[in-house]
């Protein structure tokens, strides 16, 4: 199968040889039961390699898991990755089975592995040398068959200079390297992927796709991306909600592009992510969510006859509308939200409809399952 199809099949948008080369090994590798290291930085899309190496295997009619590292407190990966038998700690009222045992005869994503403890390292070391492991609190040895990918934005040799990770198993993990290039080397790929990602946000929310000016397509391409794909599909998001001007100048699309020298850059180069970029996008999901009911209620008013009009009592909250429906002020109660308060709400609301599972809850908010926890965590979420 050549690179198109595989491009059309995953949808994969751009034609940089560096991007291609990287989908090619993922095809020559994926026959062979060989363990893969993806690396780059964060947002380029490394998530997609694993798919590509499971579905062109003779294990695709198998489990494929993924499993981020960085997303698991330090004292459940263990039992996450291997599991656990009833008893073994505080909350284990049943055995159960880890990531290992689930994805046997298949393929195992892990990304964010340099966020693996060493004490897990260590166990991890073991099962790809022996395809063997324990559970946490049995003295039993299980058996495993698994190919296992694994991803990290992280520079593994410092972290080993460091001592953060072992050396073993980076030689272990990394029989086939898989470099994924940053979209500041695929300058060519960024105006496809920005159009792509425009008609996909007016496909689902049905308004006009925003276009670029010459002039703006030169800075979208001049631009460094710090946050490579991610952070440019976050942008035109940003940009299809606020702007009602559907032709973007360069003026506007640089109120939208962080500064080379700021602090809050939406990644900063070896860390696993920014807390500037997912706060963001919860705000603007927000505030998204919010023009949508504003326009509900002015369609609703719209549709009110003179009659209907006639019968609201003067204090109640009266919403007015400019001719271009526009909404001009609100006669309310003051009632002080956070936006703290916003997005505990928004978390709890999208965990209730996953029944508390973390991951297609961060999925559904547009961030990382570690930064959902860690916002568990700060709002206090039950």
């Amino acid at each position: 199968m050549d690179l198109n199809q595989i491009k059309q099949r995953f949808g994969i948008i751009g034609n940089d040889p560096e991007l291609g080369r990287a989908l090619e090994i993922a095809r020559q590798v994926a026959p062979t039961n060989l363990s893969v290291l993806v690396t780059g930085e964060s947002g380029v899309g490394k998530e997609v390699i694993p798919q590509i190496i499971h579905q062109y295997s003779a294990r695709k009619h198998n489990v494929y898991l993924a499993l981020n590292c960085g997303g698991i407190p330090e004292g459940t990966i263990d039992s996450e990755l291997f599991g656990h038998e009833k008893g073994s700690f505080t909350g284990a009222i049943e055995t159960r089975k880890g990531y290992f045992e689930e994805a046997d005869g298949g393929t195992l994503f892990l990304d964010e592995v340099a966020e693996l403890p060493l004490s897990t390292q260590v166990r991890l070391l073991r099962v790809l040398q022996t395809g063997e492991f324990l559970r946490v609190g049995s003295a039993k040895v299980q058996k495993t068959n698994v190919r296992v990918v694994a991803a990290t934005n992280v520079n593994l040799l410092n972290a080993i200079r460091d001592g953060k990770f072992r050396e073993d198993l980076y030689y272990r993990l990394s029989t086939v390297p898989i470099i994924v290039p940053p979209l500041r080397e695929r300058k060519g790929d960024i105006p496809m992927l920005f159009k792509k990602f425009a008609l996909d946000f007016a496909d689902q929310n049905m308004v006009p796709a925003v276009r670029l000016t010459p002039e703006a397509q030169e800075l979208l391409v001049a631009y460094r991306w710090p946050g490579n794909i991610r952070q440019l599909q976050s942008v035109v998001n940003r940009i299809s909600v606020l702007e009602s001007n559907r032709l973007v100048t360069a003026e506007v699309l640089a109120r939208y592009l962080p500064s080379e020298g700021s602090s809050r850059l939406p990644v900063r180069t070896g860390e696993a992510g920014s807390d500037y970029m997912s706060d963001r996008d919860i705000i603007f999901k927000i505030l998204y969510q919010l023009r949508q009911d504003i326009d509900q209620i002015t369609e609703r008013l719209d549709n009110l006859s003179s009659d209907d009009l006639a019968g609201v009592h003067p204090t109640q909250p009266r919403l007015l509308i400019r001719p271009d429906n526009e909404p001009q002020e609100v006669e309310q109660e003051d009632v002080p939200v956070s936006i703290q308060d916003v997005s505990a709400e928004l978390i709890r609301k999208a965990l209730e409809r996953h029944g508390g599972k973390r991951k297609p809850a961060a999925e559904e908010l547009g961030i990382s399952e570690r930064t959902l926890y860690r916002k568990i965590k700060e709002l206090g979420i039950q």
